[in-house]
């Protein structure tokens, strides 16, 4: 029936079924609005997959600006009709039905099978002053299907994939990342575009945001039908995520803190030493000095006399520097000064404690502005290569009540602080890009919010405590940030607060070690391999010599990182180029499989390499999922059916890592950095058992001319049946590309430490075919 009313109904919108007396409507660009139960109901396709809806007491005048959103709405073809009491609007994706009498929202797929359905009545606003501004508490709930489960709402600390039956006050905190974002095993997405703390609550009654301010209800609902395809409606409307330079995703060492200059560099020449390879170092807080110049974005002359000397020497071996800034300000700086001269300081009080700092206004263009014009003149203008953006929450200490209501550009501090970390990000990223595209902007970000993916923002999960709860929980978590559609995200190898083992040998300690170089292989997998930590210092010769097993573990697990970055690599231009994710959760490939609906313990890196860190003390044999096909033990080579659990030995210099059937991955040379060596000798690996397809993605490595289209591609096709490797003709091409290649194919599996003994393929850019 509904079938039939829909297809006798008519394109537009303009004129709408006759509503009963006492209701209005209008039609509007792809949409309509409605007033009912006191609202005002403004439905509006941004495309055909996706839809704003927003709701707002009648005669509430405001104005709603998102800062997340920067998508344009398109001009949609809708189907719209009556149908009982509801209006609906069908478009190419899905259908959207109004109740005519409460305003209440429901979507369905164009079979009619449902989506979500907002609760009766469900939408609620309870007045509240904010400085003298009538504003309300915002509730928008729905009601859910008792067997799907969610995911998303940013970082969180809980342990659990799936969370239904939680109830989560989004607020931004260290080791906290919130997002009012879901996705659904139903193939939906919900943004709720509010930036104030935000309660979500499952309950078996119903789902919902509650905002603490807000003039609307205000959420985009988008339909991927799986996990990949609703990242991808995310970023088309809050941005793509640009690529990073090949070499961030090599090795990077960390600590709490360098105190010199020549302490940095020394790090940099022992890694070079030992020859384990190395791509960044990071300069951690105050090497401005003393807490009162907190963050003066300028070296201490007694500490770092030369700095450009550093940074040359960091350069002339191959390297590339982090630089710590924050978003607050001492007291004695010149930033603090005219900043509070210009009205552009918010006036609570942020990190160092009894430092006197305060937090600059992001949200005021100008004031983003002037602090890139003093970063980039104290620190930029002498050429490091990445930022470490720490505090990026704000850290928010000796809160009073009165520091919630703090004026900023865009209102009261309660109203935005979510969006902090997305607004401090678009500042560097936007100034940097406007100084010089040489470089591509790197942020290394301590918190995240919807959007900030186009920033250039890698997310770090926070100060942690060093312990093995914490490394467990970091798997859900990152699955959780992923499916919000930020794709970058990394950890403090070994957590950052490791006092509890300082006493008993600090890095020599054995049970440090274990712990340590776990976390390890766990971010060999993740977009940033990255050391760092207070309380012992992590440089791999501070737990031993070549020949002692933590050494040994941790430089073949640096190694396997530098092997993988052509298949990395690649990954990254599918982020960028295709909406794709770079760590993904195994039900985006096995929607129908229910057993990893909530399987929190593994995840996919890319679409081929599954991964089940090691995350408990004493584990010598590890349950692993693997699903339906089949996988390949990376290390032994052995080739196992799925669809089952299998036990994986797990001795301290193995990860359980298995590849699917039908992969190829290129495997990289031995290299001490990541542009060391060309590409020109590359092993293709395949995984027999199924067809496959890889595309490799080559580009100039840092700048951004692939956004000019200096970029080539070439796909590899396997065909299992015919034991047959297909290489088509290159794609594309830039300055300095390889026109003329090798490729070792090889079809046996084999472990990382054995040499792939395969055909030599000549490559020159056109279309080849090797039969194995």
């Amino acid at each position: 029936m509904l079938k039939k009313l829909i297809y006798a109904s008519f394109f537009g919108i303009a004129a709408l079924p006759a509503l009963t007396k006492g209701q209005t409507h209008t039609s509007t660009f792809s949409g309509v609005k409605i007033s009912a139960e006191k609202m005002e109901v403004n439905v509006q396709f941004y495309s055909p997959a996706i839809v704003r809806v927003t709701k707002s007491p009648i005669n509430h005048n405001f104005k709603k600006q998102s800062l997340s959103v920067i998508k344009v709405p398109e001009k949609v073809k809708i189907i719209s009709g009556n149908l009982n009491n509801e209006l609906y609007f069908k478009s190419s994706k899905i259908i959207v039905f109004i109740d005519r009498n409460t305003g209440r929202v429901r979507f369905s797929e164009l079979n009619g099978k449902k989506l979500l359905t907002e609760k009766d009545r469900g939408t609620n606003f309870s007045s509240v002053q904010d400085n003298g501004h009538e504003t309300y508490d915002v509730k928008q709930s729905f009601t859910l299907d008792t067997a799907e489960a969610l995911y998303g709402l940013g970082q969180l600390q809980n342990g659990k994939l799936s969370q239904r039956n939680q109830k989560v006050l989004l607020k931004q905190e260290n080791t906290r990342v919130s997002i009012p974002f879901i996705q659904s095993s139903k193939g939906y997405g919900v943004f709720w575009d509010n930036y104030s703390p935000t309660t979500f609550e499952d309950t078996p009654q119903e789902t919902s945001f509650d905002s603490q301010r807000g003039d609307c209800s205000d959420y985009y609902f988008m339909y991927g039908g799986n996990v990949d395809g609703v990242v991808a409606k995310m970023r088309e409307l809050t941005g793509q995520a640009p690529m990073k330079p090949l070499w961030a995703y090599g090795f990077i060492q960390s600590r709490e803190r360098y105190k010199t200059q020549f302490e940095l560099m020394d790090v940099v020449k022992k890694y070079r030493a030992l020859n384990i390879p190395l791509d960044g170092i990071v300069q951690d807080w105050q090497y401005w000095g003393p807490d009162s110049n907190w963050n003066a974005m300028a070296f201490d002359k007694k500490t770092y006399p030369r700095p450009q000397a550093m940074i040359d020497s960091v350069h002339q071996q191959n390297a590339h520097l982090f630089i710590v800034s924050w978003p607050g300000f001492g007291p004695k700086t010149q930033q603090y000064a005219e900043f509070k001269e210009k009205n552009m300081l918010i006036d609570f009080d942020t990190w160092p404690p009894k430092g006197g700092a305060k937090p600059y206004d992001v949200y005021n263009p100008k004031a983003r502005s002037i602090y890139w014009n003093y970063l980039n003149k104290g620190i930029f203008s002498l050429g490091p290569d990445a930022w470490w953006l720490d505090s990026t929450e704000p850290d928010h200490i000796n809160i009073k009540e009165s520091d919630w209501y703090q004026q900023t550009y865009l209102g009261t501090y309660l109203n935005w602080l979510n969006a902090f970390p997305l607004e401090h990000t678009s500042g560097v990223y936007n100034n940097q890009r406007l100084t010089s595209d040489r470089k591509r902007v790197v942020l290394l970000t301590r918190s995240a919010f919807a959007g900030q993916q186009r920033n250039g923002s890698d997310t770090w999960s926070g100060d942690l405590g060093s312990n093995w709860g914490n490394l467990k929980r970091q798997i859900p978590a990152v699955l959780n940030f992923g499916m919000t559609g930020l794709p970058y995200w990394n950890v403090d190898i070994g957590g950052f607060f490791a006092g509890a083992f300082v006493k008993d040998g600090g890095a020599k300690n054995p049970e440090f070690q274990k712990l340590y170089v776990r976390w390890m292989q766990f971010s060999t997998f993740t977009s940033m391999m990255r050391s760092h930590g207070t309380d012992i210092p992590r440089e791999i010769y501070q737990f031993g010599n070549k020949g002692d097993w933590a050494f040994d573990v941790q430089e073949k697990y640096i190694n396997l990182r530098y092997k993988l970055l052509p298949y990395i690599y690649s990954v990254g231009w599918n982020v960028t180029h295709n909406s794709g994710s770079f760590i993904r959760p195994l039900l985006a490939d096995y929607p129908n499989d229910r057993k990893v609906r909530n399987l929190s313990s593994e995840f996919l890196l890319g679409k081929s390499l599954l991964i089940s860190p090691v995350t408990d003390k004493d584990v010598q044999d590890q349950q692993v999922y693997l699903p339906a096909g089949y996988w390949y033990d990376f290390w032994t080579g052995e080739k196992i059916a799925g669809n089952k659990m299998i036990d994986k030995k797990t001795p301290i210099d193995v990860i359980p890592f298995f590849v699917k059937a039908g992969t190829i991955i290129p495997w990289g040379p031995s290299v001490q950095y990541a542009l060391e060596k060309k590409w020109d000798k590359l092993d293709i690996r395949i995984y027999p058992g199924a067809d496959g397809d890889f595309t490799l993605y080559e580009d100039e490595n840092d700048n951004y001319n692939y956004e000019k289209q200096k970029y080539s591609e070439i796909t590899f096709h396997w065909n299992d049946k015919a034991k047959t490797l297909t290489i088509d003709s290159r794609r594309g091409g830039f300055e300095g590309m390889l026109t003329n290649r090798k490729f070792n194919v090889d079809i046996s599996p084999v472990g990382a430490e054995n040499a792939a003994k395969g055909k030599i393929v000549s490559y020159t850019g056109t279309k080849t075919t090797v039969k194995l």
